[in-house]
């Protein structure tokens, strides 16, 4: 499909590391900055309200910026009305809820202007300023005075490395019983949610975890480690190594570490499951190597599929609520659509972003309770160093058209 122009959605004025869709409320929520460096790139968690206009043609309207002060967010998960932000060492909880004018003159009023996020004027007049600068290119998003509500709930140290602590996942179970964070001194560490109490805490990998996720009903927890290993868990006890290189014989051993891992549904399958994981080279060599996207049985944890998806190593993975698309993303700021099933491309961009994709997420079937896919099969989000969030869409088509792409892709 070769190399195109993707619109932005808009832009922020600082990097972004984060994406995340609400369907309970249908914001956009996106985080980022420029961290403790004396810049003048702050650091912030942008709350957007997301529109269908049309049957195709998207637009993002910045209803909130949080300032997290030095911090910038890394990574981050929603659960019912609550957002958990990697920042440095820690993970922040913050909750959020959308308020008419009245509500949040409430709010203010209860001198909680610092802690619900109510900004003053002055902010919304500086934001005001900062999106016809940052957003006048391209961009359909305009600044409103905010009517979210943001308190924080509490912080939970998530990474003890004594020399530069970082969170680099985190997840709430299916359920939203559980947050999960992993981190680069290797351990998993769990909480019960709300109370934060501790459930668990264990060295699951040497060195930094790059992944992990939780299989619906909290019974199989799976990360990723930057030393070569993707590990099945039960509780705190390892169930299972995976090994996706039994379908790769030519690939020689410990050329490739895992990078990401996702389990996702089985369309038509009721309470069928398939685990999906990436692996990339773990050196660059003058001679790139084949990046690879393994399918795995959620049962057996057996590989069942290995497909190589090209040499631009890839920086992050989603998979849509329905199982049926993979999302990622590169390094250099390709974005791409996968066929879970066949494990072959659909849609690709070539460098859509300037630098790498940070992260991605697919729109849930509603927002609200209302359809946001417009006529398109698939709608996913896409945000990048480069400080631009973009909107990617796969037309809807017939199984036979699907099918016919699966033969074509790749």
């Amino acid at each position: 499909m070769g190399k195109r122009r993707v619109p932005d959605l808009y832009r922020s004025p600082f990097p972004l590391y984060a994406v995340r869709v609400d369907p309970s409320t249908g914001l956009l929520i996106t985080a980022g900055g420029g961290g403790a460096s004396k810049t003048g790139i702050k650091n912030a968690v942008h709350f957007l309200d997301l529109q269908l206009e049309g049957e195709q043609q998207y637009s993002a309207t910045l209803l909130h910026a949080h300032d997290t002060d030095t911090r910038a967010t890394m990574n981050m998960a929603v659960g019912d009305g609550v957002l958990a932000a990697g920042q440095d060492g820690t993970c922040c909880l913050l909750t959020f809820k959308v308020c008419s004018p009245k509500q949040r003159g409430a709010a203010q009023s209860e001198g909680n202007d610092s802690q619900k996020g109510s900004v003053r004027q002055r902010d919304v007049k500086r934001r005001a300023g900062e999106e016809a600068e940052t957003g006048g290119r391209g961009s359909d998003t305009r600044a409103e005075t905010p009517n979210i509500v943001v308190t924080h709930l509490a912080d939970v140290q998530s990474d003890l490395n004594p020399q530069e602590p970082l969170q680099k996942v985190v997840r709430f179970s299916p359920d939203k019983s559980l947050l999960l964070t992993g981190g680069t001194d290797g351990h998993v560490r769990v909480w019960e949610f709300p109370s934060l109490k501790k459930k668990l805490d264990f060295k699951a990998h040497e060195g930094e975890i790059e992944d992990l996720d939780l299989s619906p009903g909290n019974k199989h927890l799976v990360t990723v480690g930057r030393d070569f290993a993707c590990s099945v868990w039960s509780g705190n006890q390892m169930a299972a190594a995976l090994n996706w290189e039994e379908t790769t014989p030519q690939v020689a051993p410990k050329s490739h570490r895992y990078l990401a891992c996702r389990f996702g549904r089985v369309e038509d399958q009721k309470d069928a499951l398939r685990l999906y994981t990436v692996q990339i080279p773990h050196k660059r060599s003058r001679k790139p190597a084949a990046c690879y996207l393994t399918k795995w049985d959620s049962k057996s944890f057996l590989p069942m599929l290995t497909s190589a998806c090209g040499v631009e190593v890839f920086s992050c993975l989603t998979v849509s609520d329905s199982g049926t698309f993979l999302g990622l993303g590169t390094v250099t700021g390709s974005v791409a659509i996968y066929i879970a099933f066949s494990l072959q491309r659909l849609y690709y961009v070539q460098e859509s972003h300037g630098i790498v994709v940070t992260d991605l997420v697919f729109l849930p079937d509603t927002l609200k309770g209302r359809s946001i896919k417009g006529t398109n099969e698939a709608v996913m989000l896409s945000v990048a160093v480069d400080s631009r969030c973009q909107v990617h869409a796969v037309a809807r088509r017939s199984k036979s058209i699907l099918i016919g792409a699966q033969q074509e892709a790749a």
